[in-house]
């Protein structure tokens, strides 16, 4: 139990420190008009999780500390869905109402195919 716990602490701070690294670098090339350092994790994090749950059942099996490490841990941390939560709010009262709106469709739609993506990858690659 401390050792899956542990785990899933380091993986947090991991997870968090590139999040931060993907946000100053995504208001460095595209300045503070729009979230794209959220937009980013987000995409990117759910095409690893879809990457990383295709490998563990079609390919190796790490540990469950391994697994709690990556997933919930790193990027349970790297993604931010609540931030999103946030950005979309702030985004609406500003009253940009249709960039709202895209991001949410932007965020969600190709955060799942991102994921699924990230599955089929992972099958054609192992199978």
């Amino acid at each position: 139990m401390i050792s899956t716990i542990a785990a899933i602490g380091a993986g947090g701070a991991i997870g968090a420190i590139l999040r931060h690294g993907v946000n100053v670098g995504a208001v460095q090339l595209f300045g503070h008009g729009f979230p794209a350092g959220t937009l980013i994790v987000n995409i990117l994090g759910s095409f690893l999780m879809g990457a990383f749950i295709a490998l563990f059942a079609h390919s190796i099996q790490p540990s469950a500390e391994l697994k709690m490490f990556l997933t919930t841990g790193m990027l349970g941390a790297f993604t931010t869905f609540s931030t999103f939560s946030l950005d979309f709010v702030t985004l609406m009262e500003r009253g940009d109402m249709a960039l709202a709106g895209g991001y949410a469709l932007i965020s969600v739609i190709c955060s799942i195919l991102a994921l699924m993506i990230g599955m089929v990858l992972i099958r054609m690659v192992v199978s």
